[in-house]
């Protein structure tokens, strides 16, 4: 049994759709789990949604939704199953309950939230099993995992229940199998809580959905088709002459996501390396192209220096205003606040009377942390600014990516250079 990823760019439109049909006739004899995002930019749509919700502005929040549901309704015609009035029966459904839910008050944001953006993943998967049950003829099964991902009741980010989760995936996903069917068709993102209230996974969180079901079901392996020939040593937004690694460890992978490599969800590795799943990057544009695996061997990793650069981005740095040194009293202040107001720290450096760190700007609000910090410390931050990863680096590497950069930060380990840098112009 494998488990397939596929993510809204490869579903965005018809076209994407048969797509993905064509790419599981390649793998028509053998049993199937795939994982399904929302279809192009719907994530982002409901977003709106969410926020015209939270300002009652019930017109706008009407308008938005039609929108919404036109965009699904041409795709369900141009695959041609608007003669299915049980699919668009489904849909429509969905969105008469989501106007429905939009006319009335409005709650605890991060719960409103996952209560409405999984219901793009819901759509996607109504439209593609119906697609491959009508069009291709595949033994298909709709799985909702809204009922098989037990997490807990932290709204936007659960953090996942294994033992329950193993359990109900297994007993399903079996169920669907030993009823003849092929292919197990489930949404990327999204579980429960114990009060069967859905939860997410956090943004992009449809490849660790992946992890999650390879690892309860021990599948052979998993594969990501994304719209790049696998994982490449740098973002070809910001680095020209990229090469395609071949074949790198977990334990690499897990470096890169870490540092913020958008190829692969931080979270999506952990799962697989303890159960020695092998993980393939492959484009759903050439699909019978090898593209990328990660696997258990070190052997390839420090074949090509990798890049990973990340805009945008500022550098805040607090100093005690009695002067006193930075101990681990402080430290947990610190990142009690940070991990109260769900911002990650990109990079963080410490002296004997100042602590700096790295968040990306839009995740920080910077009044209300200077707000809280200026009684105790001397708050400094520069905006504006780039971080720079290079694993397996070189001093000539370094200086081609620092010619008329300001070097603000710099730290280098055995493998692994990390610089902050302004641009001189």
């Amino acid at each position: 049994m494998r488990v397939f990823k596929f993510g809204g760019a490869s579903v965005k439109d018809y076209k994407a759709v048969i797509n993905v049909g064509e790419i599981l006739r390649l793998h028509q004899d053998e049993n199937l789990v795939v994982i399904v995002s929302a279809m192009g930019k719907t994530t982002n749509a409901l977003e709106a949604i969410i926020a015209s919700f939270s300002k009652q502005n019930h017109a706008e929040t009407e308008r938005l939704i039609d929108e919404l549901k036109k965009f699904h309704h041409i795709i369900i015609q141009d695959l041609g199953l608007d003669q299915e009035p049980g699919l668009l029966d489904e849909i429509f459904i969905i969105f008469d309950g989501l106007k429905e839910k939009c006319q009335g008050s409005f709650g605890d944001y991060d719960f409103e939230y996952d209560q409405i953006i999984s219901l793009g993943e819901i759509l996607s998967t109504k439209i593609i099993t119906n697609y491959l049950q009508e069009e291709t003829n595949f033994k298909t099964a709709w799985v909702d995992a809204r009922k098989l991902i037990r997490t807990n009741d932290r709204w936007r980010e659960g953090r996942v229940d294994w033992e329950f989760t193993e359990n109900l995936i297994q007993t399903e996903i079996n169920t669907v199998f030993e009823n003849g069917n092929r292919i197990a068709v489930t949404q990327g993102f999204i579980g429960h809580e114990a009060q069967g209230h859905t939860t997410t996974l956090g943004r992009e969180g449809s490849d660790f959905t992946a992890a999650i079901f390879a690892y309860c079901l021990n599948a052979t392996d998993v594969t990501i088709w994304k719209d790049v020939p696998g994982m490449l040593n740098a973002d070809p937004k910001y680095f020209d002459n990229t090469v395609l690694l071949e074949k790198i460890s977990f334990k690499e992978a897990i470096e890169l996501a870490y540092f913020g490599a958008s190829v692969i969800h931080p979270k999506t590795i952990q799962p697989l390396k303890r159960k020695k799943i092998p993980l393939l990057i492959k484009s759903f544009l050439n699909p019978k192209e090898e593209g990328t695996i990660i696997q258990e061997s070190l052997a390839f990793d420090d074949n090509i220096p990798s890049f990973i650069f990340k805009m945008n981005q500022t550098l805040i740095s607090l100093t005690p205003r009695d002067f006193s040194f930075i101990v681990e009293e402080n430290l947990e202040r610190i990142f009690g606040y940070l991990n109260a107001q769900k911002i990650r720290v990109n990079l963080m450096q410490n002296s004997a009377v100042s602590f700096s760190f790295v968040v990306d700007h839009s995740k920080v609000n910077l009044e209300k942390l200077v707000s809280f910090f200026k009684a105790d410390y001397l708050v400094k931050y520069n905006s504006n600014l780039e971080l720079v990863t290079i694993r397996h680096y070189d001093e000539v590497t370094i200086d081609r990516l620092t010619v008329r950069k300001d070097v603000i930060l710099e730290q280098k380990s055995r493998h692994t250079a990390r610089m902050v840098l302004k641009d001189l112009d």
